[in-house]
């Protein structure tokens, strides 16, 4: 089931979110004597959004870069929707991507042909399996052959000079590919002390791009999001949506 966010009701959670503060787990800060009300809201809202079966907000998100803003949700928001949306219901991946193996009990499960690179290059580098299975699904469709008009090659799309800095000969090998990709992503969240949104904004537009615009976290990132090219706009909440489709 694919969850499309109303760009109202994205924005309607997100100044929820930031009345009560989240961390980057989805883990409440505040204390067990703050209001439920809030709370309350929050999960009506979403509830809301995971019963929405309308295309209309996919079509706005794309086409109008005001709404694409409210609605790319900062790092910490983004982990509470996941864990919330996830515990109401199994994300199952669609059956045309080869590289995915559906299950029964209504549970997906996120194998791919490249599960023990991944598996490796997480425990090696600290990068969430689902983080790199969605930007591995985001950058090349999981084709280690992908070849961009940029020359960004492999699974990751690395380009030769950030490939050769990261100790990777072939980017079309698979292995290598993946350990270098991962590493750079390990590179950017602690650049960015762990904000997910704003160092996948730096995988996809460089981090001088976010120098330059005084980006360094997620909030700063939500605020100046309309300055940010549009590819990166929307490679944010693709990045958000296929990492919820491998949380497990």
């Amino acid at each position: 089931m694919t969850i499309q966010i109303d760009p109202r009701t994205a924005k309607q959670l997100i100044q929820l979110q930031m009345m009560n503060s989240i961390d980057l787990q989805g883990t409440a800060l505040q204390s067990a004597s703050t209001s439920s009300s809030e709370d309350s809201s929050f999960n009506q809202i979403l509830q809301q959004m995971v019963n929405s079966t309308s295309t209309d907000a996919t079509s706005t998100l794309e086409s109008e870069s005001t709404d694409l803003a409210s609605v790319t949700i900062n790092g910490q928001l983004w982990q509470l929707l996941q864990a919330k949306v996830n515990a109401a219901s199994a994300i199952s991946e669609s059956s045309s991507n080869p590289h995915i193996t559906n299950t029964t009990n209504n549970h997906a499960v996120s194998a791919t042909a490249y599960d023990n690179y991944i598996k490796q290059a997480s425990t090696t580098y600290g990068v969430p399996e689902s983080l790199i299975k969605a930007v591995i699904d985001t950058e090349s469709s999981f084709d280690p052959n992908s070849l961009s008009s940029a020359g960004a090659k492999g699974l990751m799309q690395l380009m030769d000079g950030t490939a050769q800095g990261l100790g990777v000969s072939n980017s079309f090998d698979p292995a290598q590919n993946i350990d270098g990709g991962t590493k750079y992503i390990a590179y950017q969240l602690k650049r960015y002390n762990g904000n997910i949104s704003t160092a996948m904004a730096a995988y996809n537009a460089g981090p001088g791009t976010l120098q330059k615009l005084g980006i360094t976290n997620d909030q700063q990132l939500l605020d100046k999001l309309s300055l940010l090219p549009k590819e990166t706009q929307k490679y944010i909440t693709k990045i958000a949506r296929a990492q919820a489709k491998y949380e497990v």
